[in-house]
């Protein structure tokens, strides 16, 4: 084997160790299933691509590609189904929408109470800061799918503040 042929190998292994395809994914149910003790409007799925986000250990997960420096899924929220209020302290959280409308809201750190809130579609995007808590909606008549992005190899578990329909909650 000459040393140009052991390269495209080589690189036929590395092309092939960097994607994670469509049709190798799943719509995790089980992952965040512990928010639906709150009421099944907080039902919905992750589909993890690079690392597990922030979801917990899914390092049994071997089609999950290894993050580095951010991790990447995408979430199915039903029609009316609600992302309850959390904070990541540790790192900036991204929200980028495939297909349906969310209300995105933003909740102020000192009691909460306080918010502002956008309507994204096909597209948008919102960057939400470290240490500012937040919440989504899906507003629309049909599932939203929408990319989350956080940016940490492997991200500290959320909080939920006392204002969120998750506190108190445990993931037993």
């Amino acid at each position: 084997m000459t040393e140009q042929s052991a390269a495209r190998v080589d690189l036929e292994q590395l092309i092939d160790s960097c994607i994670a395809t469509r049709d190798s994914r799943y719509e995790d149910w089980d992952t965040l299933a512990f928010q639906a003790k709150a009421g099944d409007r907080f039902r919905r799925a992750q589909i993890r691509y690079i690392g597990s986000g922030a979801t917990g250990d899914h390092s049994a997960d071997n089609r999950i590609l290894p993050s580095e420096h951010f991790t990447f899924s995408n979430m199915r929220l039903p029609a009316g189904a609600i992302g309850p209020e959390h904070t990541h302290h540790d790192v900036e959280e991204v929200f980028f929408v495939l297909e349906g409308t969310l209300e995105v809201t933003v909740h102020d750190v000192e009691d909460g109470t306080r918010t502002a809130s956008r309507v994204l579609g096909y597209r948008d995007l919102i960057r939400v800061p470290a240490g500012v808590p937040r919440s989504l909606r899906n507003i629309g008549a049909d599932d939203a799918l929408f990319c989350v992005i956080i940016g940490a190899r492997k991200p500290q578990l959320p909080t939920y503040p006392p204002t969120s329909p998750m506190h108190g909650i445990t993931r037993d």
